[in-house]
């Protein structure tokens, strides 16, 4: 196997390639053994198709992204003797926001969502390939957080009830709010907020794809 077989098969199979690490001992279970993490996921709108047209998109079962996700992500494992690991198996919960952060050029933004450089705050994460030897890795994306450069952050005022504050996310004022009228916009187009990060504006997700994970993150909080 080689990296660029790797990264052909999982493009094919729809996802993305979200970088690999060599972990340490302090990123892995106690007694894991684990020589390189991939991780895979979402990166803008590119990859949303892949799920919409798939089997467990229209079959009306719970979780069906996350159910998507195991069948690929495993099949991609299983081919080249990977283990399968998800964002959505726990608790314990695998810190994929902490293997992110050593996988690729992602960083804390004022919203607490990971800002990529070119994907800004549209991608996710969708499942890991652990691999028991030391892939070749190429050399690290070192670029820096755009947050550090962005003076205005219209991030943290375009929300309409305030919901994000140097104290954090107010969860219950963005429910409460997306019930509303009111929240119409956030509700069809994504969150506000989101949207007002001028990084990566072009790959904000079309309106199918921010309703489906709004609806998702509503019904989780009822």
């Amino acid at each position: 196997m080689t990296l660029a077989e790797l990264r052909i098969a999982i493009a094919a199979q729809g996802l993305a390639w979200r970088g690999a690490f060599h972990p340490g001992a302090a990123d892995l279970p106690v007694g894991a053994q684990i020589g390189t993490l991939v991780l895979v996921g979402f990166t803008g709108r590119e990859n949303w198709p892949f799920f919409a047209s798939s089997p467990e998109a229209a079959d009306g079962k719970p979780n069906p992204l996350d159910r998507w996700s195991r069948r690929i992500v495993s099949a991609v494992a299983a081919r080249f003797g990977a283990t399968a690991i998800f964002p959505f198996d726990g608790p314990p919960w695998a810190p994929f926001q902490r293997w992110a952060q050593k996988a690729e050029p992602v960083y804390p933004s004022p919203l607490g969502m990971l800002i990529h450089p070119d994907w800004g705050l549209w991608h996710a994460w969708r499942g890991a390939l652990a691999f028991s030897q030391l892939l070749e890795l190429p050399q690290p994306d070192r670029r820096t957080s755009p947050c550090e450069s962005c003076a205005e952050k219209p991030c943290l005022t375009a929300c309409p009830v305030n919901a994000f504050s140097p104290a954090g996310y107010d969860v219950a004022a963005c429910v409460a709010h997306l019930d509303t009228a009111e929240g119409s916009d956030c509700r069809d187009h994504g969150c506000r907020a989101r949207r007002a990060c001028p990084v990566g504006a072009q790959h904000r997700y079309a309106p199918d794809q921010a309703q489906f994970h709004l609806q998702a993150f509503r019904k989780a909080q009822r």
